[in-house]
């Protein structure tokens, strides 16, 4: 079965799943070593590992395109891309769809913030007109109908921070009749606020977590909390991002000096267990059975 009918299906199930982020291959291959279900690309986290540098549109599409190509191609499940905001105009956004398929997709975000847009946790948004964003969605949805009609376009409205949840509501509807599959309601400030949209909205919605522990807009609420209230999927873009660094932070401190850190597998995976994240076993077989001598 086609991965993104695998999400489509998971998706109508309205049961708030989890899509943590993955910001390299690396984290996806744990994300789903640690039994969930889908994967999001996340922008924020590519940005931040690959440039140093924050979620404010200084990734190319190519540069998000070959990230999310080689973290489909090392997991199983099916992954969401980070389309930001279509890298363009309609036809830019076109484009972007039509290699997010043939890459191996499942689905992927659009926003309706202006160019260059960032993260949603982050004031000085802008966002495009509906009208603006219900055009560059229809010439999406017509890439997806004609190439994979299971894949998801998850239309993301950043509305909520620059006129209020009621325009959110307004945009989500137009994105909705224009073809999105899901919408993406960004940085909901209350609890209020995402029954609301999910009352209001006419079709599948997924709001964002932000990291699952503090410091974003919208409140921590319990996944269970959040499936009954019908969200169909919640987006946990960073966190993996922050615990890489927090991990990292304390291995350094801990071997400050010149010292070692024998038997602390709390601050790191063994080499075996390395080694078996990223398939040595596998290629050890392949070179016992197809080279013309193998050394132990």
């Amino acid at each position: 079965m086609k991965k993104s009918t695998i999400l489509r299906r998971i998706l109508k199930e309205r049961r708030a799943i989890p899509a943590p982020g993955a910001h390299d291959v690396i984290s996806a291959k744990l994300i789903e070593r640690a039994g969930f279900e889908i994967i999001q690309v996340s922008g924020f986290g590519l940005a931040a590992t690959y440039l140093g540098l924050p979620d404010m549109a200084f990734l190319s599409s190519t540069d998000m395109l070959n990230f999310t190509r080689n973290i489909v191609d090392a997991v199983s499940i099916p992954v969401m891309g980070d389309a930001d905001t279509g890298f363009g105009n309609s036809i830019n956004a076109m484009r972007v769809t039509e290699q997010y398929i043939k890459a191996g997709a499942a689905g992927m975000n659009i926003e309706d913030q202006m160019f260059p847009k960032r993260c949603g946790h982050i004031e000085g948004k802008t966002i495009v007109s509906m009208e603006e964003m219900v055009l560059k969605l229809r010439a999406c949805c017509k890439v997806r109908d004609e190439l994979d009609p299971d894949f998801i376009i998850n239309a993301r409205t950043d509305a909520i921070a620059v006129e209020g949840i009621g325009e959110a509501i307004r945009r989500g509807n137009a994105y909705a009749e224009a073809g999105a599959d899901m919408i993406f309601v960004e940085a909901p400030r209350s609890v209020d606020e995402i029954n609301r949209a999910v009352k209001e909205i006419k079709a599948l919605v997924s709001i964002n977590l932000f990291d699952n522990v503090e410091g974003g807009k919208t409140p921590l609420v319990p996944v269970k909390d959040l499936a009954a209230m019908g969200v169909a999927r919640v987006s946990i873009p960073v966190g993996t991002t922050f615990a890489a660094m927090r991990g990292v932070e304390k291995y350094l401190e801990a071997i400050k000096g010149g010292q070692l850190a024998p038997g602390r597998t709390d601050l790191v995976a063994t080499f075996a267990e390395f080694k078996d994240l990223v398939g040595v076993p596998k290629f050890r077989e392949q070179e016992k059975e197809f080279l013309p001598k193998f050394v132990e």
